[in-house]
């Protein structure tokens, strides 16, 4: 709730009350469980989660949690997180590219690419902390399940996990010879190719699996030897090794291989003409790139380039009556070069490239002890990171004075109407005497951060009515920060043509240490077997920010270094979950309180980046209602909404931020629908899945502004098909944005930083056919 809107408080607890009211009339209390489908099946198709570090049914968990099965996935059409996000209440995952999602849980992003800033989502995949941005695309292929965990979860899962947690599970090996093979075309000549094959006996098995998605750009891109923009082409490959030699050990080895080859990323400029004509975020594109960019980083067109390799080897023992030992080890690495028009017009004016590289290690020993009064763990973390973000950029002097202010010859556009740009039109005016002026600059942050922790957790059940859980993570941390530079004096000025230091070949170090102690609290009430309450108090954390920059004296550069204080979060949170009869769902209210909340901007002194400052005191209150349906045994619908009222708090101490909405933050977010699974005889069946999503207006950026914002947007999507032989065989066709809506990813950009904002549209309709096999 942000103090800047009194009434906001009364118009949200209209809606909790009208929510508790709603769900009051269909059920006491409803599971906070997105679908049924399940991994392991209990009562009712409850799906069985690990949240806790224990196998428990989701209803039997003590927090907000949404899980879905790797059926569930396919009968939706969802393929990647970004579309998982549109069914999942609090959930946004902006996915500008594959080398920078942007994860929102409650209206709060976690999205820097900076090597010196932490996340504030964890992003798990089996076991493993993956959160580094452009480390933690993971795509979406044979699929155990996915459990969104919202509120701080430090004690369960380390601090990254600031607002929530998504923990990916992959399918793991088991006994027999099994296997799929899947394909799909569609229109923009998008085709997939996909598949697992599983073999193994008690003892040792192993599962194979990969996908490979190949799409032509949907925007088109009027540059010459330049490929049409968002071109998808991604690969994808796991191994899964399982040793079982005995009932009381289990040892699983997963090796992940993950690639794109994907073409630019569409910014568009909202105030540059093309050739086609006026500035149009839903038209054609005109961006060429750098001339540079070859010598630079070995690529002239626009685009990704991204190779991430992953190990996991996860070890668990019965070690005794009632208590399990588990050690889970990871290991990760990326390399991403990137190369983006960032001025989203003809010109050769904001031409920048990031190569990112990256790796981390981690270990975790956890000793879990069950009994009938009593469920806990305790254990440690280790875990290290470093990473580097190298960011060329390069412009030509007359274009870049001439957008910025006109000063090489006034009144001559920046960007004719014809999409000439301005050194071609001030080299006509001036017989050539005037004409391109190139310029390069290159600059890096460099980042290498570890932590060590222990925990404790545990559940007290004094009647089978009540459980208290109390939790806490103790954190150690050391945060190293770098920074050097490139940056020659311009032509015109002799100085750089932006406020960049260069370091004369010297690399700036600093480093700081921090300790946190992070709490949580539960408590879980049993109204029946059906219906549980619970209430929840835990602490957050965003890691301190090192900063290391750079700036001139007389006698030459010297480091600039400054730190941002720890994001520190408060959660409360009541709720009810269960099912009665043939309606399940959940209702959870939360409020969250923020100290030292931490805002990335554009950096003045590094064109291209930003920087993390902090915004002072902010808040967020939210409620967030699920239901399901089981109407028939082959009829279910569903909905859910989402609302949050928060931001940053409206205090004249949070300075031009006060009062703004959080990056990314819909005030409403919903979706609804039903799964038709309809048997024609005993060995084909009918399906369906339609479903309507909606999404309120969303600011990109803070301070607020309308104009880089996507007002309200509504989607429909479907996947319908038919089964046939005891589901052996499957045709299925699919229709994503069946309307075919224009909407932005995002707005603002780099461009913005520097007066010319760009934008980046949305996917259009993608409509095809999917067809599998399995044995």
């Amino acid at each position: 709730m942000t103090k800047y809107a009194p009434h906001a408080l009364s118009r949200a607890s209209s809606i909790a009350l009208a929510s508790a009211l709603f769900i009051a009339a269909t059920a006491p209390a409803l599971a906070q469980t997105s679908i049924d489908d399940v991994a392991e099946e209990t009562d009712d198709d409850v799906i069985i989660v690990t949240a806790q570090k224990f196998e428990q049914k989701s209803t039997d968990v003590p927090i907000t949690i949404s899980a879905n099965s790797g059926a569930r996935l396919k009968e939706l059409g969802v393929s990647d997180l970004d579309e998982l996000s549109n069914y999942v209440p609090g959930l946004n995952i902006q996915e500008q590219s594959a080398n920078n999602p942007g994860i929102v849980i409650r209206g709060i992003t976690s999205d820097s690419g900076s090597a010196q800033q932490a996340a504030r989502v964890t992003l798990y995949y089996n076991g493993v902390d993956i959160s580094r941005s452009r480390g933690s695309y993971q795509d979406l292929y044979d699929i155990d399940r996915i459990e969104v965990i919202k509120g701080p979860q430090a004690t369960l899962f380390g601090t990254a996990s600031a607002v929530g947690a998504i923990s990916i599970i992959s399918a793991k090996p088991k006994p027999g010879l099994s296997g799929e093979v899947s394909g799909s075309y569609g229109n923009y000549n998008a085709y997939t190719l996909g598949g697992h094959l599983n073999a193994g006996n008690d003892t040792v098995a192993v599962r194979l699996a990969g996908a490979y998605k190949k799409r032509d750009g949907y925007v088109t891109n009027l540059a010459l030897n330049q490929d049409d923009l968002y071109a998808q082409d991604q690969l994808g490959a796991r191994a899964s090794f399982r040793f079982t030699p005995s009932s009381d050990f289990t040892a699983d080895l997963i090796l992940t291989y993950d690639r794109q080859r994907n073409s630019g990323t569409p910014f568009i400029s909202g105030t540059l003409p093309t050739s086609a004509g006026p500035a149009n975020p839903f038209g054609p594109a005109d961006l060429r790139g750098s001339p540079f960019s070859a010598a630079v980083l070995g690529n002239a067109k626009l685009g990704l380039t991204r190779d991430v390799y992953d190990a996991n080897l996860t070890m668990s023992w019965d070690i005794a009556d009632d208590w399990t030992l588990t050690m889970v080890n990871g290991y990760r690495k990326f390399n991403s070069n990137e190369v983006f028009d960032a001025d989203g017009s003809a010109a050769f004016f904001l031409e920048f490239a990031e190569d990112a590289n990256g790796e981390q290690g981690s270990h975790e020993t956890r000793f879990a002890y069950t009994s009938d009064t009593f469920r806990g763990s305790f254990g440690w973390n280790l875990f290290r990171e470093d990473s580097n973000q190298r960011v060329p950029f390069s412009t030509d002097e007359v274009t870049y004075f001439q957008c910025l202010a006109g000063i090489v010859v006034p009144g001559v556009p920046c960007v004719g109407a014809n999409g000439v740009p301005a050194g071609d039109a001030i080299k006509a005016l001036t017989g050539g005497a005037v004409g391109t002026v190139p310029y390069q600059a290159v600059f890096e942050n460099l980042g290498k951060n570890d932590s060590y922790s222990v925990f404790a957790d545990g559940t007290w059940i004094p009647t089978p009515s009540v459980e208290l859980t109390a939790g806490v993570r103790v954190l150690i941390e050391k945060r190293r920060s770098g920074y050097r530079a490139t940056a020659p004096g311009s032509v015109f000025t002799g100085a750089p043509p932006f406020p960049l230091t260069d370091t004369a070949g010297q690399t700036f170090r600093t480093e700081d240490s921090f300790s946190a102690v992070l709490p949580r609290f539960n408590i879980l009430y049993r109204f029946s077997d059906d219906i549980n309450g619970f209430a929840t108090i835990s602490k957050g954390r965003r890691s301190a920010t090192v900063n290391a920059g750079a700036r001139a004296t007389p006698t030459g550069p010297v480091g600039n270094f400054t730190d941002i204080a720890p994001e520190i979060v408060w959660n409360y949170e009541v709720g009810l979950k269960g099912a009665v009869g043939p309606v399940s769902g959940s209702l959870g209210v939360y409020y969250q309180t923020y100290e030292n909340f931490q805002v990335s901007v554009n950096d003045p002194t590094r064109p291209g980046t930003t920087i993390t400052r902090s915004a002072g005191s902010a808040s967020n209150f939210g409620v967030e209602a699920e239901v399901n349906v089981r109407a028939a045994d082959w009829l279910s619908l569903f909905a859910n909404i989402g609302y949050i009222d928060g931001g940053i708090d409206d205090d004249p101490a949070n300075g031009n931020l006060a009062g703004a909405r959080f990056r990314l933050q819909p005030e409403v977010q919903a979706a609804a629908g039903f799964t038709l699974d309809y048997p024609i005889n005993d060995s084909t069946r009918l399906f369906a899945t339609p479903s309507v999503t909606y999404r309120s207006r969303v600011f990109f950026e803070a301070p607020n502004s309308n104009l880089i914002s996507q007002p309200a947007v509504t989607l429909v999507n479907v996947r319908a098909g038919v089964s046939f032989a005891d589901e052996r065989f499957e045709i299925a066709c699919f229709a994503r944005n069946l309307t075919n809506k224009n909407y932005l990813l995002d707005a603002g950009n780099t461009g913005g930083g520097f007066g010319i904002p760009t934008f980046i549209p949305a996917e259009p309709r993608f409509y095809g056919v999917q067809a599998s096999a399995k044995f």
